[in-house]
C-alpha cells in the first residue's frame, strides 16, 4: 500500500509551493493596486489570491481525510470478514455506510417538454411550396445575375 498521505514529501511540497504562490500573486496584485495605475480589478485579484490559497490546503485536507475515511473502511471490511459474528463490548461499533446520492434524475420528477405537433394543414403545406418556390426562383435570378448559368449558345466545343 501507498504511504500515509500525512507523509507524502512531494504533495506537501507541492500544497506549499502553491500556497506560498497564490499568497505572492495577492501580495503582488496589492502592490498594483496601490500604485498610481491600479484598478478595482488589481483590487479584487488581491483578495482573491489568498483565497486560492486556503483552497489548495482545504482540499489537501479533504483529500487526507478522504483517504484515511478509505483505508478505515478497507480495512474494517477485512475484519469483519474474517471476525466471528458475535462482537465483544470493547470493539469500536461499526460505521453505517454512507447512503449514496442519486446518480440521474428520477423518471417524472421534471416536467416534460412539449412536442411539436405534426399538422397536415393544406394551407400551411401550400404556403410552405410557394416560399420553397420563391426562394428557388431568387436562387435562380441571383446565378442568371453573376453569369453562372450555362447557356447552349455558349458551349465549348
Amino acid at each position: 500500500m501507498s504511504a500515509a498521505p500525512h507523509r507524502r514529501p512531494a504533495l506537501i511540497v507541492f500544497v506549499v509551493v502553491a500556497f506560498v504562490a497564490c499568497l505572492g500573486l495577492g501580495w503582488w496584485q496589492w502592490g498594483r493596486y496601490e500604485s498610481g495605475s491600479g484598478t478595482g480589478q488589481n483590487l479584487g485579484y488581491a483578495l482573491q489570491w489568498p483565497l486560492f490559497a486556503g483552497f489548495v490546503v482545504w482540499a489537501y485536507l479533504r483529500f487526507v481525510r478522504l483517504e484515511k475515511d478509505a483505508r478505515e473502511a478497507e480495512s474494517e471490511t477485512s475484519a469483519t470478514e474474517g471476525a466471528p459474528a458475535t462482537r465483544s463490548a470493547s470493539a469500536p461499533r461499526p460505521k453505517r455506510p454512507k447512503p449514496v446520492a442519486p446518480r440521474e434524475i428520477p423518471a417524472g420528477l421534471l416536467p416534460e417538454r412539449p412536442r411539436a405537433v405534426a399538422e397536415d394543414d393544406p394551407q400551411t403545406a401550400e404556403y410552405n411550396r410557394y416560399l420553397a418556390d420563391l426562394h428557388a426562383s431568387d436562387l435562380d435570378q441571383q446565378i442568371q445575375d453573376a453569369g453562372l448559368r450555362n447557356h447552349p449558345e455558349r458551349s465549348a466545343g
